[in-house]
């Protein structure tokens, strides 16, 4: 091979593709030639073309941002969630070789599972000095609390995960083991969608080994673990929430297996048992499939400042009573420290030599190894060998001789905490990058599900590539990417899906399962924010053609202070930025403007609005639909500024145009394709509530006194309203106070009225559980009664006269009592629905303030 490695003997897509020198490549050896069993991928992609292929992939990469496929990372420059990263081009390993790796795999699964079991039991491989004690009782990972626990049906391991690299020689190592979360599975399924909707044709024509049969596994695999009710137990998958790096991963796979995504809130252990708390009371769970580390499950028991936890779950699972997959205490054999010793305890616990080797790892708590690293410490890789929070790896080969003093010191200081690993010059695999192919340091992530028989691997897995050809440390944190894993077949594949087939029985049912309180709050609460982002991109449309217009003597009208004044109180800015006088609005008018709609992250303007919008949204991701989300991640790029600069008033326009558009689809998707159940009562509960405040703010704010110019202030209301056009077929131009106050407050028959929404509410809560046994009326009844009554009692006429100082001061007494009895009825049902683990959010008691 030439310094420079040899470029690919081949035309069409690959041509000019050059393999880095003296490492393993997967799409060609050593003298440039194709191997074997990618000669048929590549001819495919030949047929394709490099313009087709970035064709198709820009459309995939649309994709992936429709569907919010993200990981999250801190301090990101992108912000806290960006875009998954994903090469249409696959990792492809031939059937010989997987079949290898298959059946090390399995081995090394067993040899975990015996392990665990030996740990949390009889302890024999610390006796007869197999494993050094320091790694299990110096190992925060070591719960003590677990010593003894039954393992659910006798598995200890019943899914497991592997980070496997391909030497120079070749071989796969294991560089690391996931045994207590291993998270990947479903950016592995998400990844083979995108890819497999991208090249369909190449796809179908290449015989991939399809993923669907694991994932039923899994389900039957974690049905199989309840200790009761085993035909048709109940299954939660348990998340930290969206501040998790794979939330989109936890939410998409409770998803497509069709389990709860819970949080440690919506759990409650009672009398020993699990049960999850929805509006309908406490339904027992059978098997918690959890994305929570061991030590944070139990604030009693292990971790005792833990907020994502179940208090009393140790003692459940104690009981028997659930079942936790991968069950607690697993993540101590995951430590990089335990690799060394392995083959001795493989041949000790199984009775068998090691089929596939670790990378190869020194324990700097044995003298002999910690002689041997610090010796070559310029040329290894050093790791904490007890991982309780992410740290990155050390690279000796980059330090200068002070950095590696200092390396050295601090494995003398704690030589048990260190190990150090040698750096294995990884393989290559090809990824697109533009319009042509680039080689790429790879690893490749192993999935694994116990089953009755033994263990099923996932036919592929989840390959992560460098950022660079010259880089050598893979992470998708730090810009690395991701691949679909494709399995050469040469026999035909199972066609399987998880779907179930269309002619199969299936029992009718119009139930969408019990709602967790926590899931109605949140929805409740993005119902609010929609509709408070609608109302104040109506309300700034309005200012904006105002202060907008070419003629002077209307953005100067008197109109435009009141509804800059509704706007600074809809926003919460601070009152010494109301305009006082029509100069002032002239001088500061724009500023107040773009504050509250475009530039401003002060809670209560349009973009922290829309940003609640979107956390909300996530954290109920498993609840919506698809072309939901779709709509919901679109609302940023509405706000965007626009690139090419210019009037910034007419910038916030367009988007507040496209904003309204947005919202308005989304509104369309609620009302017609929920199913009418207790999750659309709960959004639209709070879209009705939130509507009902808006409306009362804005006339409260704008026709609460006298304006010069009364007209088109009136007209500017009902636009920002949305009932400008049935004022106009009822009273041609005959703007007056009375007939509009009565179409926005007291018409039954206009959907944007306050009283069209307080009917709506009482109708969703007369259909909310309560007690059958008490007859009287819920406190959220008799506020909606006293509401109603309000205003279908109001004279309009006498209550929008003036009084003797010019202002309206029945009107406003009016809308101050719905402006204080709103926030009460929005108190009043989340005390008795909502999230029952934490303080309900709140609206203000002023009609000035709005909720955080």
């Amino acid at each position: 091979m030439t310094p420079e490695g040899p470029l690919v003997a081949a035309d069409g897509f690959v041509a000019g593709y050059r393999p880095s020198p003296g490492t393993y490549d997967e799409l060609a050896d050593d003298n440039g030639r194709v191997r074997p069993h990618w000669a048929p991928l590549v001819a495919l992609l030949d047929g394709l073309g490099a313009s087709e292929m970035k064709r198709r992939w820009a459309q995939a990469q649309e994709l992936i941002h429709e569907n919010g496929v993200s990981y999250n990372i801190y301090g990101d420059a992108q912000g806290m969630e960006r875009p998954w990263p994903l090469s249409p081009v696959p990792a492809l390993l031939s059937g010989a070789s997987w079949s290898t790796l298959v059946t090390a795999l399995t081995q090394r699964a067993r040899l975990f599972e015996s392990l665990l079991a030996d740990i949390y039991g009889p302890q024999a491989c610390l006796k007869d000095g197999s494993l050094p004690p320091e790694l299990v009782f110096g190992h925060p990972g070591f719960l003590r609390a677990c010593q003894g626990l039954p393992a659910p049906n006798g598995r200890w391991l019943p899914l497991y995960a592997a980070d496997l690299v391909r030497g120079p020689d070749g071989r796969f190592r294991v560089l690391s083991d996931r045994t207590q979360v291993p998270t990947g599975m479903g950016y592995a399924l998400e990844n083979r969608i995108i890819v497999s909707r991208t090249l369909p044709d190449v796809f179908r024509d290449f015989n991939v080994e399809r993923l669907a049969r694991f994932f039923r596994t899994v389900r039957d695999t974690l049905a199989s673990l309840a200790p009761r009710n085993r035909d048709n137990p109940r299954v939660v998958m348990l998340t930290s929430g969206p501040a998790d790096p794979t939330y989109f991963e936890q939410a998409y796979l409770a998803q497509y297996l069709g389990y709860p995504l819970v949080h440690g809130g919506d759990l409650t252990v009672r009398e020993g048992r699990v049960f999850l708390k929805t509006l309908g009371g406490l339904h027992a769970v059978d098997v918690i499939l959890r994305r929570v580390h061991d030590e944070l499950c139990d604030p009693l028991e292990l971790r005792p400042d833990s907020l994502l936890g179940i208090p009393g779950l140790v003692q459940a699972v104690r009981e028997r009573s659930v079942a936790i997959a991968n069950p607690l205490g697993t993540g101590l054999v995951a430590t990089p420290a335990l690799l060394p010793f392995l083959p001795g305890l493989c041949r000790s616990l199984l009775g068998e030599d090691l089929q596939m080797p670790s990378v190869t790892t020194w324990w700097c708590g044995d003298p002999e190894a910690r002689a041997q690293v610090l010796d070559r410490l310029h040329e290894l890789v050093i790791k904490p060998a007890f991982t309780v929070s992410h740290t990155e790896p050390v690279f000796g080969g980059g330090l200068d001789r002070a950095g590696l003093d200092a390396l050295r010191a601090r494995i003398v200081a704690d030589p048990r905490a260190v190990v150090a690993q040698e750096q294995v010059p990884l393989a290559t695999t090809p990824t697109l990058n533009g319009d042509r192919l680039e080689p790429r340091h790879w690893v490749l992530r192993t999935f694994l599900v116990a089953t009755g028989a033994g263990h099923t691997v996932m036919p592929g897995g989840l390959a992560r590539f460098a950022p660079s050809p010259e880089a050598l440390e893979v992470s998708i944190a730090r810009g690395g990417g991701s691949q679909d894993t494709w399995i050469a077949s040469t026999s035909p594949v199972n066609t399987f899906s998880l779907l179930p087939p269309t002619d199969a029985p299936i029992a009718l049912s119009r139930g969408g399962g019990d709602l967790p309180s926590r899931v109605a709050d949140n929805l409740f609460w993005l119902g609010r924010y929609t509709e408070r982002a609608e109302g104040l991109a109506r309300l700034g449309r309005v200012i904006a053609v105002r202060l907008g217009d070419q003629d002077p003597l209307v953005a100067a009208g008197a109109e435009v202070g009141p509804l800059l004044r509704a706007l600074v109180a809809l926003t919460h800015q601070p009152v010494s930025d109301q305009p006082g006088s029509v100069a002032s609005t002239l001088a500061s008018g724009e500023a107040v403007f773009l504050k509250a709609l475009s530039v401003g992250k002060e809670p209560g303007s349009l973009p922290a609005v829309v940003r609640d919008i979107h956390r909300v949204g996530r954290e109920c991701r498993d609840r919506i639909s698809v072309d939901t989300w779709r709509i919901l991640t679109s609302l940023e790029q509405d706000l965007a500024p626009s690139p090419d600069g210019g009037d910034r008033i007419a910038n916030v326009l367009r988007g507040l145009n496209q904003t309204i558009v947005t919202l308005a689809a989304f509104s369309g998707l609620a009302m017609d394709s929920m199913t009418h159940g207790q999750a659309w009562r709960f959004l639209d509960l709070g879209r009705r509530l939130e509507r009902a405040f808006g409306v009362a703010a804005l006339v409260f704010w704008t026709l609460g006194g006298v304006c010069e110019r009364e007209g088109p202030l009136l007209e500017a209301v009902l636009e920002a309203a949305d009932s400008g056009m049935t004022y106009r077929r009822r009273y041609l131009n005959h703007l007056q106070v009375a007939p509009a106050v009565d179409l926005l407050l007291t018409d039954e028959s206009n959907p944007r009225s306050v009283v069209f929404q307080l009917t709506t509410i009482a109708e969703h809560i007369a259909q909310l559980p309560r007690d059958a046994s008490v007859a009287m009326r819920t406190t959220q009844e008799r506020l909606v009664l006293q509401a109603l009554s309000d205003l279908r009692l109001a004279d309009v006429d006498a209550t929008c006269a003036t009084d003797l100082t010019g202002g309206r001061t029945a009107l406003g007494a009016l809308l101050r009592r719905l402006l204080e009895v709103l926030p009460r009825l929005s108190d009043s049902l989340g005390a008795s629905y909502l999230n029952h683990a934490a303080v309900s959010r709140q609206l203000s008691g002023g009609p000035g303030e709005m909720a955080p």
